[in-house]
């Protein structure tokens, strides 16, 4: 094995830097492996969101952003030096996960300079929700300060906050809403009792948090038993009053069930940073409704968050390289592979 380590950093993040000259590379965290000692660092040639094993050929790290540069079953398989996947950010939906582990390639997120950054984002809906924002905005833009009484807004203590999935973004959360003095609800199958007791929320099922909730936040992953989570029946659960937010993956919920919800007002509006297809089309229905906010998958995008998941994400490439296991790792399965091993092995000799 070389003892050069290459790295290819997907086409997306060059986008980030290059085109409007706004970021450097310290700013996406990733002057972290300028200058290592033993990293070959370069931007793949990659035009589409999928990346192709020709694509990243002869790299034994691929980094690339979480919600694009998709990395099917074929890719893992045919990439016979790669050694681990970067994610920069906490998805890995598109990611043929299995077939790492088969072939003894490690998947890693950068949940560090998420998990604040997400939480912040769905504290920033309930917020411009419960204050109708909105409409308050287009009402001072219009003229029409005498309508601002009729669009009064809603009042945080003592309502319910419910939220889908106690992992770091929904415990955060928590962290953040405590002054408003709310009740706290979790929805989560695979969440210990003693994590809700420590997060002071009542670990409830779906169907409770819905009906009882005035704000439902989605923050779990995207699997295949959570896709259409959140459907037509369980729209219709939620109170008329209440507002759904999603700030985790669009296909979590079932959008044209959603649009529909929000049009016969079953429930009272929404905030969304995801969606089921992603561009959303400027045309899509629910751009059209007056009692949803839209943010372009974007929520959570700070100065502080793009910084933070960069280096969390360089960190663990740096680790691969040196032959040390890096937190994080999605397939904790690939550890205990004798390829990854091996490999592994092989690095930190090479590391010196």
């Amino acid at each position: 094995m070389s003892e050069v380590y290459r790295v290819g950093l997907a086409r997306e993040l060059l986008g980030m830097l290059r085109p409007a000259g706004e970021l450097e590379p310290a700013e996406l965290g990733l002057d972290l492996l300028e200058g290592h000692d033993g990293l070959e660092v370069a931007y793949l040639d990659n035009a589409a969101n999928e990346l192709s094993a020709d694509d990243i050929a002869g790299y034994e790290a691929v980094l690339a952003l979480a919600n694009v540069s998709a990395m099917p079953t074929e890719t893992i398989v045919g990439a016979e030096r790669l050694l681990h996947v970067a994610r920069f950010g906490v998805g890995y939906d598109n990611v043929d996960v299995e077939a790492c582990t088969r072939t003894g390639v490690a998947v890693t997120i950068a949940p560090d300079g998420v998990r604040r950054a997400m939480a912040g984002g769905a504290l920033t809906f309930i917020l411009a929700l419960s204050r109708n924002v909105a409409t308050m905005e287009r009402l001072a833009r219009e003229g029409r300060w005498a309508e601002r009484f009729a669009n009064r807004g809603l009042g945080l203590t003592g309502r319910t906050l419910g939220v889908v999935g106690l992992g770091n973004i929904g415990r955060d959360l928590l962290v953040l809403a405590a002054p408003f003095e709310m009740r706290h609800l979790a929805y989560d199958p695979y969440a210990q009792a003693d994590v809700a007791v420590a997060s002071k929320a009542d670990l409830v099922g779906l169907e409770e948090l819905l009906a009882e909730s005035d704000f439902v936040v989605i923050a779990c992953q995207l699997t295949d038993e959570t896709h259409h989570l959140i459907d037509a029946a369980r729209l219709a659960a939620m109170k008329p009053s209440a507002y759904l937010i999603n700030v985790a993956r669009g296909p979590i919920v079932d959008q044209r069930a959603l649009v529909e919800a929000l049009r016969e007002r079953q429930i009272a509006g929404a905030g969304l940073d995801v969606f089921e297809k992603e561009p959303l089309d400027p045309d899509d229905p629910i751009l059209a409704l007056d009692n949803v906010i839209a943010t372009p998958h974007a929520i959570g995008t700070t100065d502080e968050s793009l910084r933070e998941i960069g280096r969390s994400a360089c960190r663990s490439v740096i680790d691969i390289a040196c032959g040390r296991i890096p937190p994080h790792v999605v397939n904790r399965d690939v550890l205990d592979a004798p390829r990854f091993r091996e490999r592994l092995a092989a690095r930190a000799r090479a590391a010196g």
